[in-house]
């Protein structure tokens, strides 16, 4: 490209430098920051994965979900009381001392007390088969445990993903705004040069209200774009947590992607959580409807009472009570008004229900991949078509600026030249940003969006730590030190 003198041409090479940020590195989108205070993507993640509060939520949800298994287990546990009384009682005993020898009638005699009753009694009871309704309540409950993680891997998924999409649309923005923003310089020198030649009588007046309207549409645009890049940080500040400061180039992830779309579906249905969510809770329905099945079962218990109380034996002083039982009870179901067998019927319809909510997720999750997929290659394709049109829409400025010197051209075709190319430069960081953030999308639809497989700095959160604390907890109120 040669070397031209000129005020015009100046200026367009005093664009070079922030094209060369945008363009760094492949589909990386950046703009001018000290790199010692830099916060890259996986940072931003790093946060977000902390302390979202979604995602926070959703592991608090697991944790609750974890204790219906110890509930379950309390089917068949021993259950124990202890009850004693005290207090005082007063009264009148009406006696029958005999007849009258006169009369021959009966005679009484009443004789008042006051008395302290008291004592205690200790009950122990124990199921010792309850047709299986302890069992399949407490596999249901793991079942619902597993449902709940996989439900939590995929709010983790989603936090990622928003979270990647926030981050690179602050870069996109604040990129557009800065290309807005030295347009505005462009136009402004553009006018000058135009208020110039119409002074030496070069251009008509036409061609400086040209200038002119270009100018204030490009202010517009500008203040359009300010307002935007203000909602883009709105959305980091309530999803990361933090206003964005400084942010860096950001990378796809498309090295963590299968190659093949087909390879890419059959990853997805064995491993994304929104199907195996489904899964479990086709398994916690089966195990729902033999919970059901077991109330037409016999059940068989044992309870051991104790009972020592004084003075309780018609108020009479000094009297004292002590008895110990042991009983076993079998019960036979024959017939309770017909609702166990609804309840029977009812799980057996959800448990149908949740198997097609399987095939339902299992479509939807190979739909989500291939338009995943799609739209990534889409946005690499607009990115190469965006780079060889801001090359050709580059030369295409300097030729124009050229031929309008020597009145071949008019100053409207150096306008609409200038805003060719400042299209084509907004065209390139918006596909920037879209292949980074689909690339993302898609490896949450295959199911491998997580912090572990991102390789993100942070503790990673693991859900089983408090399950194991509390699956066999017998006892206690306090919650586990791990949450």
């Amino acid at each position: 490209m040669k070397n031209r003198p000129g005020t015009a041409r100046t200026n367009v090479s005093a664009r070079r430098p922030f094209l060369s940020a945008v363009l760094l590195g492949g589909f990386v989108l950046a703009f001018d920051v000290p790199a010692a205070h830099a916060e890259s993507l996986l940072s931003a993640l790093a946060r977000a994965y902390v302390g979202n509060p979604d995602l926070n939520q959703n592991r608090a949800s697991v944790r609750a979900q974890d204790e219906e298994a110890p509930k379950a287990l309390a089917g068949l546990r021993p259950k124990a009381s202890f009850q004693a009384i005290a207090g005082a009682q007063t009264g009148a005993a009406k006696i029958l001392a005999g007849r009258s020898a006169i009369t021959g009638q009966r005679q009484f005699f009443t004789d008042e007390f006051i008395s302290y009753p008291r004592g205690a009694t200790l009950a122990v009871s124990q199921t010792i088969f309850d047709g299986g309704h302890t069992e399949s309540a407490f596999r249901q409950a793991e079942s619902s445990v597993l449902a709940a993680r996989a439900r939590l891997r995929l709010t983790e998924q989603a936090v990622l993903q928003k979270s990647a999409a926030a981050y690179m649309n602050v870069l996109r923005d604040s990129a557009i705004m800065k290309l807005r923003m030295n347009n505005i310089s462009v136009l402004e020198q553009q006018l000058r040069v135009t208020a110039d030649r119409f002074d030496v009588g070069a251009v008509t007046e036409t061609d400086v209200a040209q200038a002119q309207a270009s100018l204030a549409q490009a202010r517009s645009a500008l203040y359009a774009a300010q307002a935007q890049i203000k909602t883009s940080v709105a959305a980091y500040r309530q999803i990361i947590g933090d206003e964005p400061r400084r942010l860096e180039p950001a990378r796809s992830v498309e090295s963590l992607l299968p190659r093949l779309l087909n390879e890419a579906v059959a990853v997805a249905l064995a491993e994304n959580p929104g199907v195996a969510a489904a899964l479990y809770q086709v398994d916690a329905a089966e195990q729902a409807a033999k919970k059901a099945e077991s109330v037409l079962s016999p059940t068989l218990s044992v309870s051991a009472q104790i009972v020592n109380q004084h003075d309780s034996i018609m108020g009479i002083p000094g009297s004292r009570q002590f008895a110990a039982a042991v009983i076993g009870q079998l019960n036979v179901p024959l017939y309770q008004g017909g609702g166990e067998y609804s309840s029977i019927r009812q799980a057996k319809e959800r448990l149908g229900q949740e198997r097609l909510n399987a095939d339902v997720q299992r479509d939807s999750v190979r739909a989500s991949v291939v338009s995943s997929y799609g739209m990534l290659e889409a946005a690499k394709a607009s990115l190469i078509s965006g780079r060889a049109t801001e090359m050709a829409a580059e030369t295409a400025l300097i030729g124009v600026r050229d031929e309008a010197r020597t009145g071949k051209r008019t100053t409207l075709d150096v306008l609409n030249a200038q805003q060719s190319l400042l299209n084509a430069r907004v065209a390139i960081v918006v596909a920037q940003r879209d292949v980074v953030v689909a690339s993302y999308e898609a490896l949450s639809a295959v199911g491998g969006l997580t912090a572990r497989s991102l390789n993100l700095d942070v503790p990673i959160y693991d859900p089983r730590l408090h399950y194991e604390q509390i699956r066999t907890k017998w006892f206690g109120v306090d919650a586990p030190a791990f949450r």
